[in-house]
C-alpha cells in the first residue's frame, strides 16, 4: 500500500480522532479541577484548596469549568486559548523558577497542556462536539 493510500483511509478519520483527543484532554483538565476543589478523584496530598486561595483556588475554577467546556465541545477554541494561556501561566510562575527544563521542574504537565490546548485552539473540536451541533444548526 503506497503512502498516499495511507494517509487518504487515515485522513477520513481525523474528525473523530481530534474529538477523541479533545474528549480526553477535557477529561484531565476537568479532573486537576476537581482534585483541587473538591479533592475527587484523589485528594492533593495538601487537600483540597481553600476557597479564594490564589493563584490555586481559581485555578481550579477555570480547569473545572474550562474542562467541562472543552470535554463537550462548547465553546471549544475560545475556552481552548483561555485554557493554554493558564497552563502558560502555571509554567513561567510556578515550574519555571524552580529549574529551567520541564523534566527538572515538574512543569511537563503544564507544557503539554498548553500547547495541546493551542492545538485544539487551531484545529477546532473535532466533529463529535456541541460546537459542530450549533453550526449545523445555524
Amino acid at each position: 500500500m503506497a503512502s498516499s493510500d495511507i494517509d487518504t483511509k487515515l485522513t477520513q478519520f481525523a474528525p473523530v480522532v481530534l474529538s477523541i483527543f479533545r474528549i480526553v484532554f477535557g477529561l484531565l483538565f476537568t479532573l486537576h479541577g476537581t482534585q483541587k476543589l473538591l479533592g475527587f478523584p484523589t485528594a492533593m496530598p495538601s487537600g483540597t484548596v481553600p476557597m479564594g486561595t490564589w493563584p490555586y483556588w481559581y485555578a481550579g475554577v477555570i480547569e473545572l469549568v474550562l474542562g467541562l467546556l472543552i470535554l463537550t465541545g462548547l465553546f471549544t477554541r475560545i475556552a481552548a486559548f483561555v485554557a493554554s494561556g493558564e497552563m502558560a501561566y502555571a509554567y513561567f510562575s510556578a515550574h519555571l523558577p524552580t529549574a529551567f527544563w520541564p523534566i527538572d521542574n515538574g512543569g511537563e504537565p503544564a507544557v503539554l497542556f498548553c500547547f495541546g490546548f493551542l492545538l485544539l485552539v487551531f484545529l477546532g473540536g473535532g466533529s463529535i462536539a456541541l460546537d459542530s451541533v450549533l453550526r449545523r444548526k445555524s
